[in-house]
Order: C-alpha cells, then sequence, then structure tokens
C-alpha cells in the first residue's frame, strides 16, 4: 500500500481534509503545531482569529455558549470540558468538530490510561505519531525494483570495501527504507537519545505552568474556565501536564520526522540508529542527487559505500555504539533548563500575545553556558563522530578511487555533515545537543597518515580499544600521534604494574615517579 500522502484528499467532495487532531492542537497552541514555524500556514488571516484554549495565543471571545458541564459533560471527558468553547472551534466544519470531540475522548483516555512508554512526562506515542506525520508526504512505498537496486549498490559495495580496510562485512541483505520506515526503525534510539533531556523540559514546562495557574486554578484564563466547565484544579493542573508532555512530544518527533527527510541512510547522522541493519532511503538519495551533474548510478555506488563502511566498523568496534551513547548521556546529565525562559513561555497565557510561546521553545530553551562536564561530554562526541566519519571518509576513498566523480562526492558529503541542514538545527535547539563531526577533515587527515604510515592494519587496529582513541591533541597533530599512543600505553601498564603489585602485597608505597 502506498505511504504517499501529497494530496490524497479532494475538497471538492464535501470532507474538509485537514487533519482533526491537527486542528485541534492548532487551537491550542495558537494556529499553528507545535514546532511549526510560523507563517506554515496559508490561511493567516484564519489563524490570527483562533483563540487560546490555554490562553497561550490568539483573540479572546470568538467563542461563546453554554458550557457542556450544563449538559451534564461528555463521556470520556474532564466533567464539563466542553471542546466547542475554544474560540475558533464553533465555526469549524461540523463533520470535523465530530470527528475532533471523538479524537479527543480518545486523548483523555489516553490520559488516563496511557500506555507504558507514555506513564512518564513525555507522550511518546505522540512523538512518533508526530514523526510520522512529519515525514509524510511525497513520501511513497518502496518498489521491488528499488528494493533490488538497492541491495545489489550494497552488495558491490561490500565487495569494493574488501580491499580498504581489514574490518569484515556482516554480510546483512541491504535494506531499502521509505522515510516513515526510518522513522520507525530508529525512533528507539532517538527516544534513548532524548529522553533525559525531554524529561527535564517537561518537568520544567509543567512546574512553571502549574505556578501560573495556582493552587486552585485561579489564574485560568476566563476562556478555559468556560471550556473546563468547572472542572477541579486538580484535574486541570493534571491535563495540563500531559498536554505538556504531549507538546513538547508532538515538537520532538516534527524533529524527527524532518530529519527522515534529510538522512540518505540507517547510520547517516553517525550513529547506528537502526543498530546493525544497512539501509537506504531511495528518496532522500534522488533528492541528494539532484544539482550534482553526477550520474545517479554513482551517487548511489558512493552513499551505499558510505553506509557499509560505516556499519562495518560499528559491527568490529563493539564498544563504540555505547561509548557515544554514553557520552550523550553525560551531557544530558548535565543538562539545566533556562528557568527564565520556561517562566516567559508559562506566562504567555496572554491572548493578547499571539505565537509568543512557540517562538520561545522554538529559540531553545538551554542557556548557552555548559558546565565542565557537559563540556568534556561535548568534546567527546563531537571528536568521536569526527573519527567516525573521518575514518569513513578515508576507507571509502580509497574503496571507490575508480569513481569518475569521487572528488566531487566527496566534498559535497563532508561539507553536508560537517554543517548540517535546518533539521539538524531544530533538533540541536529542541534537546540542546548537535550531533555533528566538526573536525571531519582533521581526522580524515589522521586516518589518511595512519593508512600511509602502519598500513590498513595500523590503521584499522586503533579502534581495538576505546582507551587508545585519538584525542583532540591528535586531531591537531596527526604525524605524533603514534608517539602519544605509545606514551599513553606506556603509562596505563605502569598502572596495571603498580595494582597488580599491590594485589600481591609486594607495593613498597613508594612513587614511581619519585
Amino acid at each position: 500500500m502506498s505511504q504517499n500522502n501529497s494530496g490524497s484528499n479532494d475538497q471538492g467532495n464535501g470532507e474538509d481534509p485537514r487533519d482533526p487532531m491537527e486542528e485541534f492542537f492548532k487551537q491550542l497552541f495558537g494556529g499553528q503545531m507545535p514546532g511549526q514555524t510560523p507563517g506554515d500556514d496559508a490561511d493567516k488571516d484564519d489563524a490570527a482569529k483562533r483563540g487560546p484554549s490555554i490562553g497561550f495565543t490568539g483573540t479572546p471571545g470568538a467563542g461563546g455558549g453554554a458550557g457542556a458541564g450544563d449538559q451534564g459533560g461528555i463521556p470520556g471527558l474532564p466533567p464539563g470540558f466542553d471542546p466547542s468553547q475554544i474560540p475558533g472551534m464553533a465555526d469549524m466544519n461540523p463533520q470535523m468538530m465530530q470527528q475532533i470531540m471523538g479524537q479527543v475522548q480518545s486523548m483523555f483516555s489516553a490520559m488516563q490510561n496511557p500506555a507504558d512508554e507514555d506513564k512518564g512526562p513525555v507522550n511518546w506515542s505522540m512523538a512518533r505519531q508526530a514523526a510520522r506525520q512529519a515525514a509524510a508526504g511525497d513520501d511513497p512505498s518502496v518498489s521491488a525494483a528499488e528494493r533490488k537496486e538497492i541491495d545489489d549498490a550494497l552488495r558491490l559495495a561490500d565487495m569494493w570495501l574488501d580491499g580498504a580496510t581489514t574490518f569484515e562485512t556482516a554480510g546483512q541483505i541491504g535494506q531499502a527504507w521509505s522515510r516513515a520506515q526510518w522513522v520507525e526503525e530508529t525512533f528507539d534510539s532517538w527516544k534513548r537519545l532524548t529522553e533525559p533531556v525531554a524529561e527535564s523540559v517537561s518537568k520544567a514546562l509543567g512546574s512553571a505552568i502549574k505556578d501560573q495557574l495556582g493552587e486552585e486554578g485561579s489564574g485560568l484564563p476566563p476562556e478555559l474556565e468556560s471550556m473546563m466547565g468547572g472542572a477541579g484544579a486538580q484535574q486541570i493542573t493534571g491535563m495540563i501536564e500531559s498536554m505538556g508532555g504531549m507538546a513538547f512530544g508532538m515538537q520532538l518527533g516534527q524533529a524527527v520526522g524532518a530529519l527522515a527527510k534529510e538522512v540518505v541512510s540507517s547510520s547517516d547522522t553517525g550513529l547506528p540508529l537502526a543498530g546493525n541493519t544497512t539501509a537506504l532511503l531511495p528518496k532522500n538519495v534522488r533528492e541528494f542527487s539532484k544539482g550534482l551533474s553526477v550520474d545517479k548510478r554513482e551517487v548511489l555506488l558512493y552513499l551505499a559505500l558510505r553506509e557499509a563502511a560505516r556499519m562495518r566498523l560499528f559491527n568490529n568496534a563493539p564498544w563504540l555504539e555505547q561509548d557515544l551513547f554514553n557520552a550523550v548521556g553525560q551531557y544530558a546529565a548535565g543538562i539545566h533548563i533556562d528557568m527564565d525562559r520556561i517562566e516567559e513561555a508559562a506566562s504567555q497565557m496572554d491572548p493578547n500575545n499571539p505565537e509568543a510561546m512557540n517562538s520561545i521553545l522554538g529559540e531553545g530553551l538551554f542557556p548557552e553556558e555548559r558546565t565542565p562536564m557537559q563540556e568534556a561530554a561535548l568534546k567527546r562526541i563531537e571528536t568521536t563522530l569526527a573519527l567516525v566519519e573521518g575514518w569513513v571518509d578515508d576507507v571509502v576513498t580509497q574503496a571507490a578511487e575508480h569513481l569518475e566523480s569521487l572528488s566531487r562526492l566527496r566534498e559535497t558529503m563532508n561539507r553536508r555533515r560537517a554543517s548540517g541542514g535546518p533539521a539538524e538545527d531544530t533538533f540541536a535547539a529542541l534537546v540542546g545537543l548537535e550531533l555533528r563531526p566538526r573536525r571531519l577533515r582533521d581526522a580524515a587527515a589522521l586516518w589518511a597518515h595512519l593508512r600511509e604510515t602502519e598500513g590498513m592494519s595500523g590503521r584499522d587496529d586503533v579502534w581495538g580499544h576505546p582507551d587508545v582513541q585519538p584525542d583532540e591533541q591528535d586531531l591537531d597533530d596527526p604525524t605524533g600521534f603514534q608517539q602519544r599512543r605509545a606514551e599513553r600505553q606506556e603509562e596505563t601498564a605502569k598502572i596495571d604494574e603498580e595494582l597488580q603489585k599491590l594485589l600481591e602485597g609486594g607495593y613498597d608505597g613508594k612513587s614511581t615517579g619519585a
């Protein structure tokens, strides 16, 4: 079944083509989805009329009528809750309103009986759904011919790589994915990467909003009081917290969905986000090829070489994946939220300040100052990613030496990886971390030097243990790496020797440096 969602609805058949739940959240967040850039909607005039269900944005007084509480409420919703009281909803297509009511009931039911992955402060189901929606549109299912083309390219790439690295292939069948498949296959890794940050942001948002509402909910805007129909403060704050988790989940999902439109393979970010699976995205490969004036078959083979080389590295250096994720976790542990910005966001429960909430969230919630632990973790992440991408660059350059357009493809890819793109910038603003190999060229020069002086085996052996990995000093001075590495190994041997003496009871207490 095709995944292509590009304009399948026909407005002329009397049906409203808009997604009901998306429209509901647009009402909640001032006429745009969380994470959406102001101005994305064509109907800006209509957006200006929308009211603030939570008071974030919009113009008050656009809706009216008796609250649902006068009618006994709606099953599945808090007593008296009436989404029709959201300003602007009264003018909506009745059919869409009915769909919204059904989906809102489902939403509140999910709040009361959340799935296991949604019991924390972030609604991961909402994040997954938002990611798929953001990746949708012009995302056709992969054809059988494309699958064969991708598998053939990855098989040929593996043959070429045999002469460029000592690392062996895992021998897996190459996969061809749509953007939606990439989202599904990598989503658990995105959770693993972003969960610590996401939880901190969600808790801070929930706390700030509760402070704005007050202990008894006395800080509610009149529009929200009407909509809630007299619900208790505990119900209201619980709902706000859940919706905060949904809002952040939607923003995170949209960032991942945007990345799905840019990446060309499963590990294009420099991390094995889909485990050991080797995969390319045919649609994105075609997009990457545009404007290069290079034979598409050469482009496909070059990208297949990079994907296959990167997966060989992670398969043969099993410590590497965990080391990268640990560094990300170390960075996240030191994250502190800019509470002034959080409080500013919560204070935008002012109908006369349109789009302020999303603007603040879009600019980021993290102070520019980092702790020493974060600086160390960030350097470790950037250096390791640079070493990964630099090694891939050196290996692929040797394997693809007969490709006519190698130099052009190599330069294009290196610029792309070092500078990132709009989706990476969005992700960085959301979680406060850039996954970018800034010193890629320096790392490639180091690996090339090691290959020229110690051979292919000597270059690859460096990945044998994390304790002997190159650092920033080695990127600055590749020619001195062997000497510094020997000194590190000698120091490690001394420490091991002294430890062994201590264990055997022969340690005399004298320092070896005395």
